[in-house]
């Protein structure tokens, strides 16, 4: 089984009909198996935007809590590792969050990143894989 890693952006675009991704990012979701797995830094990225968006973030919390989205990272455990991402790509620069994900790519071999962020195209787990990846370009 596949498994599929959240970044905000689909997130965020999945739940705001206004996002110029809405429509991709909801057909995405439509064929995904969940739970999708996810990091409390994207969460927290998308809840931020979905509230300067004027939406409610809460429905995050309602996809959690419905086993949709599920937490599948522990920072303190990873932190060294999520540090050695941050300097690698300090260039990017590479966010909390977006270290996270590929972190989970290099914990979960059999994964997929959905995302909308063009980053993840230079970003590599284990230094040189390719992170496979659903995105729109």
């Amino acid at each position: 089984m596949i498994r599929t890693l959240l970044d905000s952006g689909p997130l965020v675009a999945f739940y705001d009909r206004k996002d110029a991704w809405h429509a991709w990012s909801h057909d995405q979701i439509a064929c995904l198996q969940p739970p999708l797995l996810t990091c409390e830094p994207a969460l927290s990225e998308a809840c931020f935007l979905l509230q300067r968006g004027g939406g409610s973030p809460t429905i995050v919390l309602q996809a959690l809590r419905a086993g949709v989205l599920k937490i599948d990272f522990e920072i303190t455990r990873e932190a060294a590792a999520l540090e050695a991402l941050m300097s690698r790509y300090s260039d990017v620069p590479m966010s909390l969050a977006d270290a996270c994900l590929v972190r989970l790519s290099e914990l979960h071999a059999d994964c997929t990143v959905f995302t909308l962020d063009r980053d993840f195209r230079q970003y590599r787990r284990h230094g040189r894989q390719v992170i496979p990846l659903i995105a729109p370009w």
